[in-house]
């Protein structure tokens, strides 16, 4: 008779974690990518601090340099070790956790780890000019987009998996709220034709920065509004990272540990996921627009915060939601 091995709660919270900081490297690279291409002359400190809004580093920023600095804000995220929110700082502490997980990930999921923190570790402030920034953001998101090919070949499906499954599930969501919400933090044109062709503009950066491009031009009108792009990204069942995806998946994710792997304490998590669900299509697109978008978008930011207390709450040793940057503890309490 098979018996599958027991999940130590601190390999699952490493996995969870080195999950969350991998999807959170890439959709940083994506984030720093569309605010770039935002830029316009005389406007490129608008883009910049709206990044710095987005993801929530106005005090923290003000002490490093003024918000209006672009290149002060790309070094924050681009080079910053010690900042938190940082690409440099997430995938140190990817590969901390990683390191924790060596009997549990294969040998070419830390190798190629191991290679991509090499290179982010050495890119210098002259990478971050014009052209050469687009590049490198590309670069890191396609080390990214390895890594998870390369866990989808090799890692064994156990409970692990599915912690891993549901820290980046949770993470892409909320990362896809940010991207959607830095749209609504520009400012645009008062001209009728300007604001047109800037929002036809900003919102097919949107749009790509979230590789998403092609597969809404297949579902949507020629004429398309924003009601059908924040549609798309927060609601469609088919694309992979829209918010609506993400967490139905996360729900299957916390099914497969309750009727396959036998674990306990699922109801919680799987209550949050199940409102959350629900709370993203309540009301019609078109109300969410005229009315408070952001607002909107900070409740479903909220909700997935929510979401990952219920899951460490009854599954790791001791969440402390106020130290989630630091590598998992090493604690011995089991799952199953």
């Amino acid at each position: 008779m098979r018996v599958e091995p027991v999940l130590l709660a601190r390999d699952a919270e490493g996995l969870f974690w080195m999950a969350r900081y991998l999807e959170r490297v890439e959709n940083l690279a994506r984030l720093i990518d569309v605010v770039q291409s935002f830029e316009s002359p005389g406007r490129e400190a608008e883009s910049w601090t709206a990044l710095v809004a987005i993801m929530s580093d106005q005090d923290k920023f003000d002490s490093y340099e003024a918000a209006s600095n672009p290149d002060a804000v790309k070094q924050l995220y681009l080079l910053d070790r010690t900042n938190p929110t940082s690409i440099p700082f997430c995938l140190d502490n990817a590969r901390t956790n990683a390191r924790t997980l060596r009997p549990l990930i294969s040998t070419e999921m830390w190798r190629q780890i191991n290679v991509f923190h090499r290179f982010v570790m050495g890119v210098k402030p002259a990478d971050l000019d014009g052209d050469r920034l687009s590049r490198l953001c590309t670069k890191i998101k396609e080390s990214v987009q390895t890594h998870t090919g390369i866990t989808e070949g090799t890692m064994y499906r156990d409970q692990g998996w599915q912690f891993y499954q549901l820290g980046r599930l949770i993470e892409r969501a909320d990362q896809t709220t940010r991207l959607l919400d830095i749209k609504y933090r520009l400012l645009v044109p008062r001209d009728r034709e300007a604001r047109r062709l800037t929002e036809l503009t900003m919102w097919n950066a949107v749009l790509r920065a979230a590789a998403g491009y092609h597969a809404f031009k297949r579902l949507a009108r020629a004429e398309f509004s924003a009601e059908d792009v924040a549609g798309f990204l927060l609601r469609d069942p088919s694309f992979p990272r829209s918010v609506f995806l993400s967490v139905r998946r996360a729900e299957y994710h916390l099914d497969e540990l309750r009727r396959v792997h036998h674990v306990p304490n699922t109801s919680d998590a799987v209550e949050q996921a199940e409102f959350l669900r629900e709370f993203i299509l309540e009301r019609p697109m078109d109300q969410v627009l005229e009315g408070d978008l952001h607002g909107f978008l900070d409740m479903v930011q909220i909700q997935l915060s929510e979401l990952a207390g219920a899951i460490g709450r009854s599954f790791f040793r001791d969440w402390r939601p106020e130290a989630l940057a630091a590598p998992a503890e090493q604690g011995q309490t089991q799952l199953a």
